[in-house]
């Protein structure tokens, strides 16, 4: 793989690293099909007891790329739905994850970044971290992230920072719901083996159980939801604000509603 890099120790605790810090980690069609291969593939691994999901690089992960962007900007309804849905199934393969997920936030995190932290269990951020969803200033919406996004936050939560594109701290992170721990950049590692050691006192059988009771006790995102969603996208992306907002983004001039 060349986007995704994934280590496992004895433990039984896995890594999955998203390895394009020269692009900020931005989810390229290469990337987020890594990614969901991955998730897939340590759902069936028995000997492992729990999932980091980390990233390398300053950033944490900038959203979708740029050229996945601007090829969709391209393409017909139909086309471009079934591409946007990309990151809703890589974003659903973590999500269907058995064991504990706990998210290693390193740095900035925007866009997809965010649905990427709503589906772990538990997420860590560095204090120095910022985060937003930024798709409504483009003239689009935080559609195929959003039934994770707002399953995690909860709705009176989302509604401060889901359609104003608002960056926000770490620390707002952590009132919000979207992080669990917030620690500085040098207590980091230690702050996620603090997350990572009860889970390897447990019965492994009896946390993946656990895990999965939660789920339905709490009500779990559904393909109803993720479909709506991905259906709300390819909605926006035909009107004229979307089309505008896209096209002032890549020629680097303001949007018309600045």
């Amino acid at each position: 793989m060349d986007f995704i890099k994934v280590t496992r120790d004895a433990r039984g605790v896995a890594e999955i690293g998203l390895a394009r810090a020269d692009k900020h980690n931005a989810l390229s069609v290469q990337m987020m099909t890594e990614l969901e291969d991955t998730a897939k593939a340590l759902a069936t691994e028995q000997d492992i007891r729990v999932v980091v999901l980390a990233a390398e690089g300053r950033s944490f992960c900038a959203g979708g790329d740029l050229a996945w962007m601007r090829a969709q900007f391209e393409m017909d309804r139909a086309t471009r739905r079934a591409e946007s849905a990309r990151i809703a199934t890589a974003l659903g393969a973590l999500y269907a994850l058995p064991q504990p997920l706990i998210g290693k936030v390193q740095g900035n995190a925007f866009g997809g970044g965010l649905g990427l932290i709503s589906v772990c269990d538990v997420a860590v951020a560095a204090a120095s971290a910022k985060f937003g969803l930024t798709e409504v200033k483009l003239g689009l919406i935080p559609a195929n992230i959003g039934p994770y996004v707002v399953h995690r936050m909860g709705a009176r939560a989302a509604q401060e920072v889901f359609m104003n594109a608002r960056i926000f701290e770490a620390e707002e992170a952590q009132r919000l719901g979207l992080v669990n721990r917030v620690a500085t950049a040098e207590d980091l590692d230690a702050a996620v083996e603090a997350e990572i050691a009860p889970y390897l006192a447990c019965a492994p059988g009896a946390v993946r159980d656990a895990k999965a009771l939660l789920r339905r006790l709490a009500g779990e995102v559904s393909p109803e939801a993720v479909d709506g969603a991905i259906d709300a996208l390819a909605d926006r992306w035909e009107t004229e604000e979307a089309q505008q907002g896209i096209a002032a983004f890549f020629d680097k001039r303001p949007a018309p509603w600045t």
